[in-house]
């Protein structure tokens, strides 16, 4: 599990983008301010320097003062939804830098006043420097700063990501994202939450609950299809009182079309590759009362040896049907509830015909390490024949739904 930033040091890798509308309030807090032709002053105003005219009767320039998108009082603890804006009254805002020990606030000027691109860090120390023109053409500068939001760790959520970076996998897999807090904002965070593939598929997200959501594509990922996952979350408000704590990125990768088709009755397995039959295996799959479950499933992970306790599906040790298999060869997992496609010696006489196990599809040692040895997280394993239906949160169901209905499951539909 990765550990988190700590709530008053924010990470300098965070990347962040524009989130919300700015109420611009004119603000009279400056640190120190300096013209070119010497004069100083206090409180963000000029000082007592020379007029642009050489006569007593010359009206004295305006003074410049900075405008930012948070009032005097907020300066103990600036906001951080919202991106920094800054104008300048009595002059015309010529260049802004932003700073703080994180790094550089990114932005640029249009129509007089700065803008930033990212959002603000929580718990962070910010200066402002600006240069201005004077109402009589001298250079101004004004310098500003300010202290952002403490934020804790109980009002940030971190987001998880599966895959992983880099990762290699099949072509069902789901992009998954978990929050360690709940997201009540679904459709800001959504708007801020991005996939894209080369080549191009079109997909949806769908939340499962206000702390998880998943991406698919309309059907199954292409071959060799390039994925980039984009999560703009940094100091976005969920909700709550509650902000991401940390943008993230990834990119996967899917690799070959690996996908099984598992007939409960008839007790056989065919794989596919790349859409060519590669081979067809006998099987034994759950017997009456712990019926394989029907539907579309995906490998979450695979175990190249695996502990089977039947204690972990709710089996008493003093029940007849308790077991306690050690080092099960070849496991796949495909459900969380405890399925998964494994070597299976013990029921080699009831392969092809029988089904004897409790819910896990078993096959001989050869089909076990073959499979096991071809397939990736994210392969695809079709079952039918069961009267016992996959559901969606069993695992990576996400197939079981049509995309229409996928799609109705978006905080944006």
């Amino acid at each position: 599990m990765r550990t988190r930033a700590s709530a008053h040091v924010c990470s300098a890798h965070r990347r962040t983008t524009v989130a919300a509308a700015l109420l611009v309030l004119a603000g009279g807090l400056a640190g120190c301010s300096s013209a070119t032709d010497g004069s100083s002053g206090s409180g963000g105003a000029d000082g007592p320097g020379a007029a642009s005219g050489s006569g007593s009767e010359s009206a004295r320039p305006d003074p410049v003062r900075l405008s930012t998108s948070f009032t005097d009082t907020d300066t103990a603890a600036v906001p951080i939804d919202a991106p920094l804006a800054v104008s300048a009254e009595g002059g015309t805002l010529d260049t802004v830098e932003v700073t703080s020990t994180t790094g550089a606030l990114s932005g640029k000027v249009a129509a007089g006043t700065w803008t930033s691109s990212d959002r603000l860090e929580p718990g962070t120390d910010y200066v402002i420097k600006a240069s201005t023109t004077r109402s009589d053409g001298r250079t101004v500068e004004r310098t500003r700063s300010f202290h952002t939001v403490d934020l804790t760790l109980d009002e940030q959520t971190f987001a998880s990501i599966a895959p992983l970076d880099g990762e290699t996998v099949g072509v069902g897999m789901p992009v998954v994202v978990t929050f360690d807090l709940p997201v009540t904002d679904r459709a800001l965070f959504e708007k801020h939450m991005s996939v894209t593939s080369t080549p191009a598929q079109r997909g949806s997200w769908y939340w499962l609950s206000d702390r998880e959501a998943h991406y698919r594509p309309a059907s199954y990922w292409k071959s060799g299809t390039d994925v980039s996952v984009d999560l703009d979350l940094n100091s976005l408000p969920a909700g709550n009182g509650i902000y991401g704590q940390e943008s993230r990125s990834i990119d996967f990768r899917i690799g070959d079309s690996v996908v099984s088709r598992i007939d409960v009755r008839a007790h056989t397995m065919r794989t596919y590759v790349n859409g060519d039959l590669a081979r067809t295996m006998p099987i034994s799959a759950g017997k009456p009362g712990w019926e394989t479950r029907s539907g579309t499933k995906v490998i979450i992970e695979k175990f190249r040896r695996k502990r089977m306790d039947a204690a972990t599906i709710g089996v008493d040790k003093d029940d007849p049907e308790y077991y306690n298999l050690s080092n099960v060869p070849y496991a796949m997992r495909v459900t969380y509830s405890g399925e998964f496609l494994h070597g299976a010696p013990w029921s080699v006489g009831s392969q092809g015909s029988a089904n004897v196990s409790h819910g896990c599809v078993g096959m001989g040692l050869a089909d076990a390490k073959w499979l096991y040895d071809r397939t990736s997280r994210g392969d695809v394993v079709e079952v039918t024949g069961s009267r016992r239906q996959m559901t969606l949160e069993n695992g990576y169901g996400d197939w079981n739904l049509s995309f229409a209905d996928w799609k109705s499951g978006s905080a944006l539909s």
